[in-house]
């Protein structure tokens, strides 16, 4: 990924960890590297930063990039 991270809302970044304590599996749609939307279901096992980027890993090991998520759970980043 070439783009600068752009950050995340602060109280979209609350829910993301909320939803991580849960430990419950949630619907997650995000831009993949190409710009096409990707829906997984999935638990988020932590929300953690790595060169001033933020991210999410989820149970299945995948890694996204925050500021490339549409919605999580029904919310979206845009929203807040």
């Amino acid at each position: 990924m070439t783009e600068p991270y752009q950050p995340i809302n602060c109280e979209f970044h609350d829910e993301l960890e909320a939803l991580a304590v849960m430990r419950r599996q949630c619907t997650i749609t995000y831009q993949d590297d190409s710009g096409e939307p990707v829906t997984v279901e999935d638990c988020i096992e932590d929300v953690y930063a790595r060169n001033k980027e933020e991210f999410l890993k989820l149970k299945s090991g995948s890694v996204i990039r925050l500021d490339r998520l549409i919605e999580v759970d029904g919310k979206r980043p845009k929203d807040y």
